[in-house]
């Protein structure tokens, strides 16, 4: 139901007649500590806009607020608290119809390749396949291998049959891993073989001993120095391919040198020294810069309004592990795009979702964490008396901004889990708006 209170029902019923019961005993004295939490969530309450549900389809009105906080914004990104809930994936399939209907979206842009996100978009825009089909041969092994994305990919390709006049997209705007794909490497040679083959036996000999990029986790098995001159020659193909285009080359070979540079960046990355933490650093500022500069192209080169797709940590302005990613791609982005993105953030109060044991390999498992306890965000939003809501961080009143400004410890979850110690956020320093959850469930395999 809309707007759903936490005390209805049976235990809404008892807690009253607790209430009524107790009227003749002296009222207990509230500590400070409680009195200025009730005033942070009456505060939170005074700004928090009820959601209907996190699932896609009928009435969106309760989204309208959200459209007003997401403004005139070109990019926005939607976070999730962790990589395998239900509610956050549906909740994004939710949000994208809706910015598509209302505000001209045209691109869902998510934390993949950029090669499986080229050949996604070839079956939105009438490529052959079915939904599961693509999202089996594109998403497998990630945690976006879910009946979730077939819904969303679905809905895609059957909104573009139905408006051929405006069509919408999708992009992947990480790096190429778990494999690169060697139809990108195709898409460059065949492209320079038309238009500058005097380049191309160069171009062919640095590209032979870089594919095919099968698995990164194999590949990084490799000595560090083999990686480095990889790198080295995909940085040189880029230099190239850039080198060849002119001004009056046209579309086509823009998108050349965007898939030579994807490819570049993916080898750079791929140099990573996994015994060396300042080397994991670096290589993880520079992914998230890729991540920035592929988003920031695809939306100059395209024109389109982006809802960008990825883990809260890389949407927004800080992360829960500043020491690993110590400039995020929604800071990038804000310093480059300033109003014209906008980061949504995501919060939960309890439930399960899916991570591995390890970042570099496993299976996804589910994993279940009880509500949150006194001390956490959540815990104090969950408090607000709706079941599901949203906020706009930038404008809640003085209480709830003091409140928001402070770190305290956070329900997150990337690759992997650690229940503890849980790390720490101030949430009106990473995002502009929050979508709180009472409680997520894990999400659904294929």
């Amino acid at each position: 139901m809309y707007g759903y209170r936490k005390t209805t029902g049976r235990r809404g019923l008892l807690a009253l007649a607790g209430m009524l019961a107790a009227t003749t005993l002296p009222a207990p004295v509230a500590s400070a500590s409680t009195s200025r939490e009730a005033a942070v969530v009456q505060s939170l309450e005074r700004e928090a806009h009820p959601l209907r549900s996190t699932d896609p389809g009928g009435r969106t009105a309760d989204l309208r607020a959200l459209s007003g906080m997401v403004g005139d914004a070109k990019v926005v990104g939607l976070g999730e608290a962790t990589h395998g809930s239900h509610e956050f994936f549906a909740m994004k399939e939710r949000v994208f119809r809706h910015l598509v209907e209302e505000r001209g979206f045209t691109t869902f842009g998510l934390e993949m390749s950029w090669s499986a996100g080229l050949r996604i978009d070839e079956y939105l825009q009438g490529g052959p396949g079915d939904p599961r089909r693509i999202a089996e041969e594109t998403l497998a092994g990630s945690p976006w291998e879910r009946e979730e994305f077939v819904s969303l990919i679905g809905w895609m390709r059957e909104h573009n049959r139905r408006h051929p006049d405006r069509r919408v997209h999708f992009m992947g705007d990480d790096l190429g891993g778990p494999k690169l794909g060697d139809h990108i490497f195709e898409r460059v040679l065949s492209s320079v073989r038309e238009t500058r083959p005097e380049a191309l036996p160069r171009l062919t000999e640095l590209y032979g001993g870089l594919r095919p990029f099968d698995d990164i986790f194999d590949y990084l098995r490799k000595p560090v120095g083999e990686r480095e001159e990889n790198a080295a020659r995909a940085k040189e193909a880029l230099d190239l391919v850039a080198e060849q285009h002119a001004a009056d080359d046209g579309d086509d070979y823009a998108w050349t040198v965007q898939h030579a540079r994807n490819i570049a960046q993916t080898f750079a990355f791929a140099t990573i020294d996994l015994a060396d933490p300042a080397s994991i650093t670096a290589a993880e500022r520079l992914r998230d810069q890729a991540m920035a500069d592929n988003v920031l192209w695809w939306q100059r080169h395209t024109g389109h309004k982006m809802l960008l797709s990825a883990h809260n940590g890389h949407i927004g302005y800080l992360s829960t592990h500043p020491d690993m990613y110590p400039r995020t791609q929604g800071a990038v982005l804000r310093d480059r795009l300033g109003r014209d993105y906008a980061a949504i953030g995501f919060s939960f109060a309890g439930g399960s979702f899916l991570t591995k044991n390890s970042s570099l390999g496993g299976d996804w498992k589910p994993v279940t964490v009880p509500a949150a306890r006194p001390g956490m965000n959540e815990h104090t939003l969950d408090r607000v008396r709706y079941r599901d809501f949203y906020l706009d961080l930038r404008t809640a009143p003085v209480a709830a901004r003091t409140w928001l400004d402070r770190a305290r410890p956070v329900y997150d979850a990337g690759s992997t889990f650690t229940p503890d110690p849980l790390p720490t956020l101030a949430l009106s320093r990473a995002y502009d708006i929050l979508i709180h959850l009472h409680r997520v469930r894990a999400a659904d395999r294929l």
